[in-house]
This record gives structure tokens, C-alpha cells and sequence, in this order.
């Protein structure tokens, strides 16, 4: 089964450009995006430890069959993250660096940090809606011995769960074959990496039972701005053709046995007006769209042809 969504159903070019008007609460926001597509990537869990009572919503507001992946809290990829939004109670065990952030916690407050997220999701879990944690680790973690432990020791605090790992230094992708020998032995689902090709290499493969592609857009304009922000980043409307190119690739990954192949569009930019001749839709005037879902939909499309 090939799936294919988005990385967030809140972004703000999906409410300036996807929704319409009326579709204004988060409650309506999500149960129009599950009517649209059977797949999304939960992140705001990334900034924010999730709660179960938010999560139980969410279960509730999507039909059974409905995947959704959760991306890890930022403490649980290496990231530091600011001591508020850590648990009020693990304040006390932490130390906090001169921006207010806590980034070297002992492996208890991480362990604790796993097991808290982990029970939030419980739910979603229940319902047979909980797909895997994306693991998104920052550029910084590059293949090493002490980046291998942690991996090793990531995937025991995820035991029971499908652990989704993209990484975002491309020499992790220069050793490719040492890379996903690692990630295969240790039970670890591979994300393939859609981004500028001088920045991250398209290294398409498997680890396990699921293929999984997260596509950020091409914009290597953008990429490296220091003053930029995510919309500058991931500002990139993919085009028909490389649409196609990716429509091969996820049937070539069907074909070869994979049990779920998804395709994950990441180009959450701003939203883009398109018109004649460029318009991707096949309209006849020019309108602002949403890159990552009006993509997803145009990428469903080629599929079923």
C-alpha cells in the first residue's frame, strides 16, 4: 500500500491557501485533512511533549485506517530544547545552559522523557492509528561511535514501536551502505531524504518492512539561510515531472516488497501563487496554493493513473 501525505495539518500556508473558509478549528482542520488523505505526520510533538488528552482527540477525529506518525520530542533527538517545556517535576534534575535550554540531560531524565511521550501516545496506539516516531536528528550528529550508542540505545526506549530514522548530515548517506547495514540490524526504519542533492545525497532504500520518504523540496537558495525560517527553508513547489520520477519510485518500492511505502511532503513554504502557463493544477486562472498538500494531491493523482 502506497500512502501519501504531509508533515504537519496545521501549517499556516494550509490555512492561508488549503482550507476553506469555515474549516477554522483544529477539530474541523483535521477531520477535513483525513477526508483528503490517509496518512499525516504529528509535529508539534517535536516542540512540545505531547499530552494524551490532546492525542485522544485527535484519534477520535480521524477514521479507523487513518496513520498518523509522531515526531519525536526534541530532547529524544539530541536537540536542546528550552527548560518550559520540559515536565514542571524534571525542572529540578536538569541543568540549564545561559540560553535557557537544557541539552545534556542524564540518561535517566531522557529515559523519562522517552517513557512520558510514549505513554501520551497511548491512544493513538489503542486505536491502530499510531504509526512510527520519526527520529529526526539534527545535522550536528554525524556516524560515530558515541552517535551509534545513542541510536542503539534510542531503539530499547522505543521497543514496541516503529522507530523512523532520518538524518540530516550527508555523511550519513556517503557511507550508505554502513549506514543502512546499522539501521537494518537494529530493527530501525530508514528515511529516504528528498532535499537540494549537494545537501543531503537521494540515497532510496529499505531497512524494514516500510519504505518511508520525507520530501523537504529542492530550494537550495533557502537552505542555509541564517536568517531564514522553516517557510524560507522548505519554500519549493515540486514540479509534474518530478512528481512522476517519484510516482516510479514509490511503485518500484510497492513492487519490491515493501508492506507500506509513504511519501511525506515536508515543503511546508509559503503559499505559492501559480497561474498560466505554470499552473500545476490544470486551471485556467491564478490562485495561491499550499505547496505541501496541493503536491500530496497531485502526487495521489499520478499514483492512480
Amino acid at each position: 500500500m502506497i500512502r501519501v501525505g504531509t508533515c504537519s495539518w496545521a501549517d499556516e500556508s494550509f490555512v492561508k491557501a488549503w482550507y476553506p473558509k469555515g474549516v477554522s478549528s483544529g477539530e474541523d482542520r483535521l477531520r477535513y485533512y483525513a477526508e483528503h488523505f490517509d496518512v499525516v505526520e504529528a509535529n508539534s510533538t517535536y516542540y512540545r511533549m505531547p499530552d494524551e488528552g490532546t492525542v485522544a482527540r485527535w484519534s477520535e477525529r480521524v477514521p479507523d485506517g487513518f496513520v498518523m506518525h509522531v515526531k519525536a520530542f526534541g530532547l529524544m533527538t539530541r536537540h536542546p530544547v528550552k527548560i518550559e517545556v520540559l515536565p514542571a517535576d524534571l525542572h529540578d534534575s536538569v541543568e540549564v545552559d545561559d540560553h535557557g535550554r537544557v541539552d545534556r540531560p542524564s540518561e535517566e531524565v531522557r529515559a523519562e522523557v522517552f517513557r512520558r511521550f510514549l505513554a501520551a501516545l497511548e491512544p493513538l496506539k489503542a486505536a491502530g492509528k499510531l504509526g512510527g516516531i520519526l527520529m529526526q536528528f539534527p545535522p550536528y550528529i554525524v556516524p560515530k561511535p558515541a552517535a551509534y550508542d545513542y541510536l542503539e540505545w534510542a531503539r530499547e526506549q522505543l521497543a514496541g514501536h516503529e522507530m523512523l530514522v532520518e538524518f540530516r548530515h550527508k555523511s550519513w548517506f556517503e557511507q550508505s551502505t554502513e549506514t543502512l547495514s546499522l539501521l537494518e540490524q537494529h530493527g530501525m526504519t530508514y528515511v529516504t531524504v528528498d532535499a537540494p542533492q549537494d545537501v543531503i545525497p537521494l540515497i532510496i532504500a529499505r531497512t524494514g518492512p516500510d519504505a518511508y520518504a520525507r520530501l523537504h523540496g529542492r530550494n537550495r537558495s533557502t537552505w542555509f539561510k541564517r536568517t531564514g525560517s522553516a517557510a524560507d527553508r522548505f519554500d519549493y513547489l515540486y514540479s509534474p515531472e518530478e512528481l512522476a520520477e517519484w510516482a516510479a519510485t514509490l511503485k518500484e518500492l510497492a513492487a519490491g516488497g515493501a508492506e507500506n511505502v509513504y511519501a511525506m511532503f515536508n515543503n511546508n513554504g509559503r503559499p505559492e501563487v501559480v497561474g498560466p502557463p505554470a499552473n500545476l493544477l490544470g486551471e485556467t486562472a491564478s490562485e495561491e496554493v499550499a505547496q505541501a498538500p496541493t503536491n500530496a494531491a497531485m502526487l495521489l493523482d499520478l499514483l492512480s493513473r
